[in-house]
């Protein structure tokens, strides 16, 4: 087969790729920046100790379909063809959004929050593994870098729509007649962008690597060659490590701005809707940063180790650098946070790189989805610490732990700048 080339094909297929993760991530964050707002519509009589403790369900119910997700994206892109999952994930978590503006129990919440979980799964693994089947070699991390710079500022968006959706609801109200809150029509511009996506024809740009897989009859989307072979299970392990301390960060350190790292510099005022979106646009910025580095110097792990430390004295700093933060001060080190973890596009595109074409979708799907999950391992762990010592040292010790473990899991990893990705795996036992 010859190798992979840049054309148009591979161009549309990085701008849809693109625009499915932005309306990904739009729907990840979204539901952080509504989730009172919907839930004091909902639920008008409860208290607020029972309102968060609901949003915390319904958040774990929609990580747990991200599992659920991960595992039958991932198998359903190898066995059937990664195109088809790209747009049944977006399909799915679409359908999803839409139904979401349109729930009046917690019953319902939940399943939909759930099924939009599963849809979210599946988007982001398999276009990160078109993209590096149908690329060239040496050229893939620019459209990895592409995907997720531009899918990172869907969480800006929804922090726009989330928080502004009031002015969009008085226009549909002037113009139709109908009234929204303005936690709905936040769904509703998620749920229409995703079917948007899908009047883009993409049938023809299925890889190639995989179309040569099926027609040779290769074992495909077998979870046993990656848990029954214990090199790849190793590597497997050590790809969810590497991407553990970008959820630290956002999933400890900055969605709980508002009930505990806020209070630690002395601020009351800080939205945690503000705090995700700048630290998404850092995130962008440095998804920008390491995509380039990466490529000049002809490398993943290096720019891995340089975003590691940099997580590392960033978080030193902002735990324990200035006590008392004007509230600017404080959104810049959201973004700050978020641009040293600004290597998610590296994180997932070694991940792709690591496995055969046969399994490559679901290491793909699985890898990050897994690292999303441990958002409930992180936070509990940090709970149950800060029962015990400060706010600022329980966070520095789940950080370094979760830190450490990404040193670790990237230091075994075999480099994979450029790596010929036409290869499958074979062996259920090594």
């Amino acid at each position: 087969m010859k190798p992979a080339a840049f054309n148009k094909k591979s161009m549309i297929l990085v701008v849809i790729a693109s625009l499915g993760y932005f309306v990904d991530i739009y729907d990840l964050v979204l539901f952080g920046v509504v989730k009172a707002e919907s839930l004091a519509t909902i639920m008008p009589d409860a208290t607020d100790s029972l309102r968060a403790s609901t949003g915390k369900m319904l958040f774990n119910l929609q990580m747990i379909g991200m599992f659920v997700g991960g595992l039958l994206w991932g198998i359903l892109g190898d066995k059937k063809g990664r195109i088809k999952v790209l747009f049944g994930s977006i399909l799915l978590y679409s359908i999803a959004n839409l139904a979401n503006a349109f729930v009046t129990n917690i019953p319902s919440y939940s399943v939909i929050r759930f099924i939009a979980g599963v849809g979210l799964a599946g988007e982001l693994g398999a276009g990160i593994t078109l993209v590096s089947e149908l690329m060239p070699k040496e050229k893939r991390g620019y459209g990895t870098m592409i995907i997720v710079c531009f899918g990172a500022m869907g969480a800006v968006f929804a922090t726009v729509i989330g928080t502004q959706g009031e002015v969009l609801a008085h226009w549909i109200e002037g113009v139709f007649g109908s009234a929204f809150h303005a936690w709905q029509i936040a769904y509703l511009v998620g749920g229409a962008l995703g079917l948007l996506l899908l009047l883009l024809r993409m049938r023809t740009l299925e890889s190639e690597m995989f179309h040569s897989m099926h027609q040779e009859g290769i074992r495909r989307g077998d979870l046993r060659l990656i848990f029954g072979n214990r090199a790849n299970l190793k590597k497997y392990l050590h790809c969810i490590m590497v991407g553990i301390p970008i959820w630290f960060v956002v999933g400890l350190l900055i969605m709980n701005s508002k009930d505990d790292f806020g209070p630690l510099h002395g601020l009351k005022t800080v939205h945690n809707g503000y705090a995700v979106m700048y630290a998404y646009i850092g995130l962008s910025f440095g998804d920008l940063i390491t995509g380039l580095l990466s490529q000049w110097l002809k490398s993943r792990k290096k720019v891995v180790f340089i975003f590691l430390t940099l997580t590392l004295v960033i978080t030193l700093a902002f735990l324990f650098g200035k006590q008392q933060m004007s509230l600017e001060l404080y959104y810049f080190f959201c973004f700050l946070l978020g641009g040293s973890t600004g290597y998610w596009a590296i994180f997932v595109t070694i991940a792709a790189e690591q496995f055969g074409t046969n399994i490559r979708s679901t290491a793909a799907n699985t890898i990050p989805n897994f690292v999303r999950g441990s958002v409930f391992i992180i936070v509990s762990l940090f709970m149950l610490t800060s029962s015990l010592i400060s706010t600022a040292l329980a966070a520095l010790v789940v950080g370094i732990l979760c830190i450490s473990c990404a040193f670790w899991g990237i230091y075994h990893l075999k480099e994979t700048f450029s790596k010929d990705l036409n290869y499958h795996e074979d062996h259920l036992v090594s």
